[in-house]
């Protein structure tokens, strides 16, 4: 057992408080003081006066900008063109760039769980992106 002072602890004590807790309660206290500290020389050290792992959109905001009228409607047209261009591919392949691309899978988790060869994956999604490419030049 330990006698912490929660004044140490908290801010909104104003006199000593001394209380007796367990050896490990001291511990998860005084790691919790040593991680705050520590996010506070970052903060510091990179001018960051606000946080940025809110969910109040300061993040968001920072990062990304709301696209243009004219943006969005460029963009709408390429994610047709782009998913109509994966719609004409055959099953596998197009199977295979989903895999690859939007579930982020790699091409030997792909092949284990079809049960081909790692080349086999490769050669069939070049294939497939070759496809793609052609596809994508035509729909101009």
């Amino acid at each position: 057992m330990k006698r912490i002072n929660l004044r140490d602890y908290y801010p909104f004590y104003t006199s000593d408080c001394f209380v007796e807790v367990s050896d490990e309660v001291a511990a998860v206290l005084h790691n919790c003081k040593l991680y705050e500290a520590a996010y506070r020389m970052r903060t510091y050290r990179h001018r960051a006066f606000y946080s940025l792992d809110r969910d109040d959109g300061i993040q968001r905001d920072a990062l990304f900008r709301d696209m243009l009228p004219d943006e969005f409607c460029e963009h709408r047209v390429t994610l047709e063109r782009l998913y109509a261009a994966l719609a004409s591919l055959p099953d596998k392949q197009a199977k295979r760039i989903y895999a690859y691309y939007f579930l982020g899978l790699s091409k030997a988790a792909i092949a284990r769980s079809e049960g081909v060869s790692r080349n086999q994956i490769s050669r069939s999604i070049n294939k497939a992106l070759q496809r793609m490419k052609k596809s994508l030049k035509n729909s101009i």
